[in-house]
């Protein structure tokens, strides 16, 4: 009789315990989303903030070079001095766009587009990696390290 109330009473915890592994697992899970999503902000953050500091040197180099090609046309009269201007401007309104426009949002535009119609492009070279070729790969690293030390013997 009172092994029942046990037995009920072992399942009983035992499926908490379950239960409570679950939430933590859960919990563990999003709090790794949240910082890979925390950590892909603050890369993205530092690729804004450094197109913009190179912005501002193309924008001073494109300055200074348009002022001298302009002295140069005004004392030859040689149109050629002025076709160095066609791709400067490409390039500083390039990085301007990147910096201050809005060609990050096109970017990510069309990177779901591609994500959504076109993922097969997305795959990697041999499928995913599985636990076994991991496994083979660290065997093999050990066994490299073993027969090969980065270390000359004394």
């Amino acid at each position: 009789m009172g092994q029942g109330k046990s037995k009920d009473a072992t399942d009983e915890g035992q499926r908490k315990q379950q239960e409570f592994v679950a939430e933590v697992n859960r919990v563990s899970l999003e709090r790794q989303i949240q910082l890979q999503n925390q950590m892909r902000q603050r890369i993205m953050a530092m690729q804004v903030a450094r197109a913009r500091e190179l912005f501002f040197w193309l924008g001073a180099f494109y300055g200074v070079a348009t002022l001298g090609m302009l002295a140069g046309f005004r004392r030859t009269r040689k149109p050629g001095v002025l076709v160095p201007l066609l791709p400067l401007t490409f390039v500083v309104a390039y990085h301007g766009d990147m910096a201050y426009g809005n060609k990050l949002y096109r970017i990510r535009t069309e990177a779901e587009n591609i994500m959504q119609f076109e993922e097969e492009i997305l795959d990697l070279p041999c499928g995913l990696p599985t636990t076994s070729s991991l496994d083979l790969a660290r065997m093999q690293d050990e066994e490299e390290k073993r027969f090969h030390p980065h270390t000359p013997p004394l």
